[in-house]
C-alpha cells in the first residue's frame, strides 16, 4: 500500500510541471494558435519538438521567436510578437515545447 501511494505521489509531482507550463501557455494566449498535438493556425507544439529534436541551441531560438515574432520556418504565415511574454516565461515555454514527445 506504502509503495503504492508513493509511486502515486511520485508521478504527480512529475506531471505538475508539465500541466503548469501548459496553463502558462493558455494564459500568454499561445493556444489560441497553436496545440499540443494538432496544427491550428500554427504547428502542432509535438511537431516543433520534433523538429528541433538534437538542436542544443533550439531553447533559445525558440524563447526568442516567442517573444519577438518570426516567420517562413512553417510556412507563409508569421508568428507575431508577443512582449508581453518576459523573457523567463519564454524560456519555460521553450522548455515545455521541446519537452513534448
Amino acid at each position: 500500500m506504502k509503495r503504492a501511494l508513493l509511486i502515486l505521489a511520485a508521478s504527480t509531482v512529475v506531471a505538475l510541471p508539465a500541466m503548469a507550463d501548459e496553463a502558462l501557455a493558455k494564459s500568454k494566449n499561445c493556444m489560441a494558435c497553436h496545440a499540443v498535438d494538432k496544427k491550428l493556425v500554427g504547428p502542432a507544439y509535438k511537431e516543433v519538438a520534433k523538429k528541433y529534436a538534437g538542436d542544443k541551441t533550439a531553447a533559445d531560438k525558440l524563447a526568442t521567436k516567442i517573444v519577438k515574432g518570426g516567420s517562413g520556418v512553417w510556412g507563409a504565415i508569421p508568428m507575431p510578437a508577443n512582449p508581453q511574454v518576459s523573457e523567463a516565461d519564454a524560456k519555460k515555454l521553450a522548455a515545455w515545447v521541446l519537452g513534448l514527445k
